[in-house]
């Protein structure tokens, strides 16, 4: 069950924690996790449920390790949510960052809009799967990847690359 969703697990651990080491770390924790309550698994996306387990594990780390607040959105931003059909020019503006400084611009975000955009472009998660393993609603997965696009565009565009 988890073997298969490693590389994802990876991924997903490395742009909650900013850096290789702790990932590891992380992934080594959250795949423990995932073999001691491999019985409690009752079906359904193992992928969901391996990323899940790596999100509460990092946040559990993050929170033990570096004790910086971790940003909330609530369900009143919902209203915010941008037209999708709005996000053509965004998608033409993030093809053509060089990696650098969208990875500059990723590292930049609040974690929780970082994560919508790792799960969603990088991993290839239905909006259905990112609520699954945020544990949050289909609405919020929404407005977190519209703030998430338009804060990489605003910061894309700053003059001379990524903003400091």
């Amino acid at each position: 069950m988890v073997l298969p969703h490693l590389d994802a697990a990876y991924n997903l651990a490395r742009w909650l924690a900013g850096n290789d080491h702790d990932a590891e770390d992380i992934v080594q924790e959250a795949s423990l996790r995932a073999f001691r309550f491999a019985g409690g698994f009752r079906g359904g996306s193992s992928r969901s449920w391996l990323l899940t387990i790596v999100r509460n594990t990092a946040y559990t780390w993050l929170r033990k390790n570096r004790p910086t607040p971790i940003m909330d959105i609530g369900d009143e931003e919902l209203a915010e949510i941008e037209d999708p059909t709005a996000l053509a020019g965004d998608v033409a503006l993030l093809q053509s960052a060089d990696a650098g400084r969208l990875r500059a611009a990723l590292e930049q975000l609040p974690v929780e809009f970082r994560e919508a955009m790792v799960l969603r472009e990088l991993e290839g998660c239905s909006y259905k799967e990112i609520a699954e393993v945020a544990d949050v609603p289909i609405g919020t997965v929404m407005s977190r990847l519209a703030r998430a696009r338009k804060q990489l565009q605003e910061l894309l565009q700053t003059k001379g690359g990524v903003a400091s």
